[in-house]
């Protein structure tokens, strides 16, 4: 399934700290748009409101409808020491896993006072504190929390924040770092796509806050992912088969539809009794559940035709996902065009649009 040669050190790249964006463009979709031809490598350069001329009428765009929470919540210890607390998931109506941090050590028992009341550290799981909450999970955190921007923007979470750290398409809440993929689209954005007769569907998978954490060994086998929750319900599941049939892509709006879509496919296969070596139809079920999937070049992608995706942090998962999906060396050498050109990197930076056949496509000039 995968290739063991294939060290975490072959996934670096070069990235000045001035192009890390640290806040959003005032449009949603005026963000830049690196094009990558799967098949050939080559390059374009355009804009994310370019992206409709980039699909054909009858390709299906799947989007994760996720919704971020306030996850970042600020109290203090009896002692008066400062306490950082972020959200992994609910884990009950009042319970929940996060990661708690302050200047000396936490230990179970301890008592947070915060705005919202007390909160009570129960035990550690892993990595993370099992809490109790003064209220429902996701509703304290929202009242009381505050946006849990990533770790390498450097400023305060702002109001406006609530707004754009989040997709005009977000509904089921339960996520602690956006789907950034999303926040390029704008209203007019999907009206222009709709008019294009491209259809569009949902699936969900809530991002962890363990999505910024590192790789910390050099041999990707001992990696272990973090697990998200996945729901790829059967309007999506219809939809994909559909397309299929009819010979149309399905395009992934982001690293995490992507993950969620090809857990499912596997999840099927596995049922069905295929490995990931058998050549076999698209078996793809109705499924929820936690997915630990690790995406790196060898995996053999059985859903996803194209992506929509932003870019990534050196040696990470998501830039080894990226590189599976187009071929390590192409990927890295459209970053060092980015980098080259100026693009912007991250959460609110730009977009990538990887696919085959598009760098040359006369359609890019029309419309």
């Amino acid at each position: 399934m995968y290739h063991a040669c294939v060290r975490l050190t072959a996934f670096a790249y070069d990235l000045p700290p001035e192009l890390i964006a640290q806040a959003p463009l005032p449009e949603r979709s005026a963000s830049r748009m690196l094009a990558l031809d799967r098949a050939t490598g080559a390059l374009a350069d355009r804009q994310v409101r370019e992206l409709p001329q980039m699909l054909a009428p009858g390709d299906l765009l799947v989007l994760n409808d996720t919704r971020v929470v306030a996850a970042r919540l600020i109290g203090v210890k009896p002692t008066g020491g400062r306490v950082e607390i972020l959200l992994e998931r609910a884990v009950g109506e009042c319970e929940a896993l996060a990661q708690v941090s302050a200047s000396k050590p936490i230990r179970a028992g301890l008592a947070i006072a915060t705005s919202g009341g007390t909160v009570h550290v129960l035990g550690r799981e892993g990595d993370l504190w099992w809490i109790r909450l003064p209220g429902p999970v996701l509703d304290f955190f929202d009242r009381w929390g505050q946006v849990p921007l990533p770790p390498y923007i450097h400023r305060a979470a702002e109001e406006s924040d609530r707004r754009r750290y989040q997709s005009l398409f977000a509904r089921e809440r339960g996520a602690v770092a956006a789907p950034t993929a999303s926040l390029h689209f704008d209203e007019g954005l999907l009206q222009r796509i709709r008019a294009r007769g491209v259809d569009s569907v949902f699936v969900t998978l809530h991002v962890g806050a363990g999505t910024f954490q590192p790789v910390r060994v050099d041999d990707l086998d001992a990696h272990v992912m973090h697990a998200e929750q996945v729901t790829v319900g059967a309007a999506a599941c219809e939809a994909i088969a559909k397309a299929k049939e009819a010979g149309r892509r399905v395009i992934a709006v982001g690293t995490t539809v992507v993950r969620a879509l090809e857990s499912a496919a596997l999840n099927a296969g596995q049922a069905a009794g295929a490995g990931n070596g058998a050549p076999h139809a698209l078996r793809l079920a109705p499924w929820s559940g936690e997915t630990r999937l690790f995406i790196r070049p060898g995996f053999r992608f059985r859903v996803v035709d194209a992506l929509l995706t932003n870019f990534h942090l050196p040696e990470s998962t998501l830039l080894m996902l990226v590189c599976a999906f187009a071929g390590r060396e192409s990927v890295l050498r459209a970053y060092r065009h980015a980098v080259e050109a100026g693009y912007r990197f991250f959460s609110y930076g730009d977009a990538m649009f990887l696919a085959g056949g598009i760098a040359h496509n006369p359609a890019l000039d029309r419309d």
